[in-house]
């Protein structure tokens, strides 16, 4: 029809058989045309009988049919909550299995961190004898979670930031809504979290010499997954937080400088002046330490030697002079579930609420 009416105007060529018909619309109607011919098409087209029709036909498609109701969808997304979760998770699998640079990285970095502290404290474990070997202890284990940890914060704060702008265009299209994207890009970090804290644990525990014990070498694995998911988390949740991740690196060095300073190796916490204890509860890294050390050692009896007192058994000395109790440690398992929980919530917060989107 379109065709007919700029055909009928006088001075309009006809179009060639076989022509695009878009195309010769296009070019008819441009304004080069349009002066050649000393025309104006939205004038003849304002006046003719197909516009008045064209009218006709939109008041009659825009009123409703009677006994009609409004076009009302139940839910936002077409796909309840869990298969939005299953449809992320895997485009968040595919997505870290075609960039193996990120993943390959964390683990030769795993390795070879895990080798170099084995070899630096090759035997720590078991040697308990005197109040060095147990700051030994306490040092290898501050620096296996330390190091590693704000390794993994740094480094996966460049990944969220591109998977965050991916999802500003899927949910802008209505494709998922942010809680699934969330625990989808949790749960595929968390896989490899797994299997990197088992790398690292096997190598850590066996080098350093701590006794083999299943239920010992668990409580190991659970920390040591702990810590690497809440620090992971913790890149995550500031990257979710702030415009950039570039911001959110100096964010991120903020306050991993006070995890380090009151996580209980720098300064023990029965050292640390009573009005700035309660920042070592807020260290997620005190925790951990604590953990390990105590997991591993804090229920033996043997004794140690002190220079200038009396020698006492491990347990008594890491309660009186670290404040690592034994009869605590329950309570630092679940501690480190909900530093996990907390990071997590906060990531998936900052994912629905904020928006940093720049048009």
């Amino acid at each position: 029809m379109s065709i007919n009416f700029l055909q009928a105007i006088p001075g309009v060529p006809k179009i060639k058989e076989g022509y695009n018909p878009a195309t010769w619309m296009l070019e008819i109607s441009s304004t080069a045309v349009e002066a050649q011919l000393d025309v104006d098409f939205s004038e003849i087209y304002s006046k003719s009988e197909l516009y008045r029709k064209n009218e006709e036909l939109i008041k009659d498609l825009s009123t409703p049919v009677p006994g009609t109701k409004d076009l009302h969808f139940p839910t936002t997304y077409s796909q309840g909550f869990f298969t939005q979760c299953k449809a992320c998770f895997w485009k968040q699998h595919n997505s870290y299995w075609r960039n193996p640079q990120y993943n390959a990285i964390r683990f030769f970095m795993t390795f070879f961190v895990g080798i170099i502290f084995g070899m630096i404290f090759w035997g720590k474990g078991d040697k308990i004898h005197k109040q060095q070997d147990l700051m030994n202890l306490l040092g290898a284990m501050y620096s296996a979670v330390l190091f590693l940890g704000a390794t993994n914060t740094s480094a996966v704060q460049s990944v969220v930031a591109i998977e965050r702008t991916v999802f500003y265009r899927e949910r802008a299209a209505g494709m998922c809504s942010p809680l699934p994207y969330a625990f989808a890009q949790v749960a595929i970090e968390a896989i490899y979290v797994s299997i990197q804290t088992l790398m690292y644990s096997i190598l850590l525990y066996s080098m350093i010499g701590f006794h083999m014990d299943v239920g010992k070498f668990f409580l190991f694995y659970y920390f040591i997954l702990m810590c690497f998911m809440y620090f992971t988390l913790y890149g995550m949740m500031l990257v979710a937080l702030t415009p950039n991740h570039q911001f959110a690196a100096i964010v991120m060095s903020f306050f991993l400088s006070f995890w380090n300073l009151f996580s209980g190796f720098l300064i023990p916490r029965t050292e640390i002046p009573i009005w700035w204890r309660w920042y070592y509860w807020a260290s997620p890294v005190a925790w951990t330490i604590n953990g390990l050390v105590t997991s591993q050692v804090g229920d033996k009896d043997d004794p140690v030697v002190i220079p200038g007192e009396l020698p006492m058994a491990v347990k008594a000395y890491l309660e009186t002079h670290l404040g690592f109790r034994y009869d605590f440690l329950p309570v630092v398992v679940a501690a480190h579930i909900g530093w996990v929980l907390l990071f997590l919530f906060v990531f998936a917060y900052g994912i629905k609420f904020l928006n940093f989107q720049r048009r």
